[in-house]
Formats: structure tokens, C-alpha cells, sequence
């Protein structure tokens, strides 16, 4: 009985330790592009103000909206029509803002996607078409013009006599695929560059330092340096001077491992609750009115098999204990808890998101949570 025992302790413990080490080599790899951009290859952002026609009667009330007016009347000026003297009742018109990313390296003539966005009243851009928008960027110079017809994705539907509709989506904003023609490119030359700077999406000292352990591992010299937790220098070696392309297509598929910070974000308008892996909590005890959850390590004992030069382990395992009586009482424990065991614990009573949330910060505010906060 006692040597089956001592099995059953043993495959439980060759079990953990296979959880553990699975778990070791599972950790996440990305590649330098995932994680990082490189410094001067990036969108830039165009605005433009123009005016959508062909509407079904959804479009601005020209007498309420005077900038739609004046612009319906500036822009049939710019095709010789004069209407200034005359009565504009038009309500298939509608003035919207134009925005756009001009791409790194888009050339003259190339198609960008744009999006429009109403200004005034207008009920439905549905099946309009955007007349040529000027779009600018932030120097004041014009990168593209847009013109095209209007896509919403939305539905709008009502009856007018009996009050009723039906909206789904946003019917006063839409896209234009390929809506924009690039008409002046930004100057910038690979070639050009002594130095690449490497800007980290998630700046962390540790992940900066691996990358340049990494770009220094490929290329074999000491060129690259992490300078700060968002900026890995590269200094350009000579052989790839004249093909930048080269080097940057090499840096951006080496693979490393990032690390992060240990966070709980928390969305109080949706309830919704995201642990990162490194948080960790003090062993503590949690009383909510009469629910009190106590979490402690049991040592687990293994003993090797008969007549093999095997060790004894001892092993210890997480274990949730949960009183809802009248008289359960708070004990402080030690510390080296994982915050997953507390989580799955509350979850099993059900605790609600709203409720989980408030625990987590009581025990932040308590100083037993090592890890940062985040409400978003």
C-alpha cells in the first residue's frame, strides 16, 4: 500500500515538473518587425475638407448648416456656375472631413484607402460620391487627392408616417478603397543612412538589451547598442552600405523572446479583468461579508522506487481552501502565491467581474499585489 502510494507521489511529481518545463519552452518568441519599428519608416496622417453629393435626401439642411452652403456654392463657382443669387434648398449634400495614412515609400500614383466622416446634419452617407478633396498633410503641402464613392457598411431604415427606424452601424461615416491618388511622395533615402534606430512598440531595458544581443549575434561585431528601454542604434556595417534593404530584412526575422512588466489592466466599463503571467501576490487571506478563501502550499513527497538510486522530492502545490460559514475568520499567511490560484478560486464561487475587480485593488492598496494597476 505504502509503495503504491510512493508511485502515485512520484508520477504526480514527474507530472508538475513536465507542466514546468513545457512551460519554460513555450514562452512566446516574436520577431524584431512584431515588436519594434524602424525610425523614419512610417504612415504619415492627411486631413482634407470636402463635400459629398448624390445623397438620397439625407444630406445637410443647407439653411441650418452655413459652411455646407458656402462650400456647395464655392465649389460650383470653381465650374463657372453662379448661385449665389439664387435660393439653395439642396439636401443631397453633405460637407465631411477626409482623412487618410499616406504609407512609408508610397510613390506618385499609387492608391491609398481614405475615410469620410460627416460634419454637419447629414443623416446617411450611403451611396454618395466625394468630389476631389485636397488632402494635406501636416506641413501644409497637398500628398493625394481623394474622390470616389462612399461605402458605410451600415443600415438605415424608417417609415416616416408611423415614426418607427432601424439603425445598425454608422451611416455618417464610410471608406473609400483606393479612394486617393498620391500626388507628392516624401523624400527619404535608405542608402543614406549611417546609423538605424530601432523604436521599441513596448519599451522595457530588458527586451532593448536582447535585441542588440541579437543583432550583434548575426552580424558578429559589437554594432548594435540598446541605448534606452524604447531605442536599440544600430551602427550600418560597411559591407551593407550600399543595401540598407539587406541589413534592415535580416534585423527585423531575428526571433527573441520579449519581456514585460507585471500588469493587471482593468476595464471597469466592461467588467473585463487581464492578469500578465509575472504577477504575483503575498500569501494573504480575503474575507467578502461571510466568504473567507485562504490559499497555502501543501508539501507534496515523492519517494523513489525500490532498488534505484532515485532521491526523495519534495514538491509543493498550491491549495484553495473556501469557508462561507457565519464564523469563518481571516488568517495572514506567508508569501510566494501565484495570483492565477486566487483567481480560479473566486471564479469557482462565481464572483462577478465587478466584485473580482474590487478585490484586486483592495489587495493592491494593501501592498500585497507586486505588479501595477492599469484602468482603462
Amino acid at each position: 500500500m505504502k509503495l503504491t502510494k510512493a508511485l502515485q507521489n512520484l508520477t504526480s511529481c514527474i507530472i508538475a515538473l513536465g507542466v514546468a518545463t513545457f512551460s519554460f519552452e513555450a514562452e512566446a518568441v516574436s520577431r524584431i518587425k512584431d515588436i519594434a519599428d524602424f525610425e523614419g519608416v512610417r504612415d504619415n496622417q492627411l486631413i482634407g475638407y470636402g463635400l459629398i453629393v448624390g445623397l438620397n435626401g439625407t444630406g445637410d439642411n443647407i439653411k441650418s448648416v452655413d459652411f455646407a452652403k458656402e462650400s456647395l456654392i464655392s465649389m460650383l463657382d470653381m465650374i463657372g456656375i453662379n448661385a449665389r443669387d439664387g435660393q439653395i434648398k439642396a439636401k443631397n449634400v453633405a460637407a465631411v472631413m477626409v482623412t487618410a495614412n499616406l504609407p512609408a515609400f508610397a510613390r506618385q500614383g499609387s492608391r491609398i484607402d481614405v475615410t469620410v466622416s460627416a460634419l454637419g446634419d447629414a443623416k446617411n452617407l450611403l451611396g454618395g460620391t466625394l468630389i476631389a478633396t485636397p488632402l494635406k498633410g501636416a506641413d501644409g503641402e497637398v500628398y493625394a487627392l481623394a474622390q470616389g464613392t462612399v461605402a458605410t457598411g451600415a443600415v438605415a431604415a424608417g417609415n416616416q408616417n408611423s415614426g418607427t427606424s432601424v439603425l445598425k452601424g454608422v451611416p455618417t461615416s464610410g471608406r473609400i478603397a483606393s479612394g486617393a491618388i498620391v500626388e507628392r511622395e516624401i523624400p527619404f533615402e535608405l542608402d543614406s543612412l549611417h546609423n538605424i534606430n530601432i523604436a521599441l512598440r513596448n519599451p522595457d531595458f530588458t527586451t532593448s538589451r536582447r535585441i542588440a544581443d541579437a543583432i550583434n549575434a548575426m552580424l558578429g561585431t559589437p554594432d548594435a547598442k540598446a541605448i534606452d528601454p524604447g531605442t536599440v542604434t544600430l551602427a550600418v556595417p560597411s559591407k551593407y552600405s550600399s543595401n540598407i534593404v539587406e541589413l534592415m530584412t535580416k534585423v527585423e526575422q531575428l526571433q527573441i523572446q520579449p519581456d514585460q512588466q507585471a500588469k493587471v489592466v482593468i476595464d471597469e466599463g466592461s467588467g473585463i479583468v487581464v492578469i500578465g503571467k509575472d504577477v504575483k501576490i503575498n500569501r494573504l487571506a480575503i474575507a467578502q461579508g461571510s466568504l473567507t478563501i485562504k490559499i497555502s502550499d501543501v508539501p507534496l513527497v515523492a519517494q523513489p522506487e525500490p532498488f534505484t538510486l532515485g532521491e526523495t522530492i519534495v514538491v509543493n502545490t498550491d491549495l484553495v481552501e473556501v469557508d462561507e460559514g457565519v464564523k469563518a475568520q481571516m488568517k495572514v499567511l506567508d508569501t510566494g502565491i501565484n495570483l492565477q490560484d486566487l483567481v480560479d478560486g473566486l471564479n469557482a464561487l462565481g464572483v462577478t467581474p465587478r466584485d473580482l475587480i474590487s478585490i484586486l485593488q483592495a489587495i493592491k492598496a494593501g501592498g500585497a499585489l507586486q505588479a501595477e494597476i492599469e484602468v482603462i
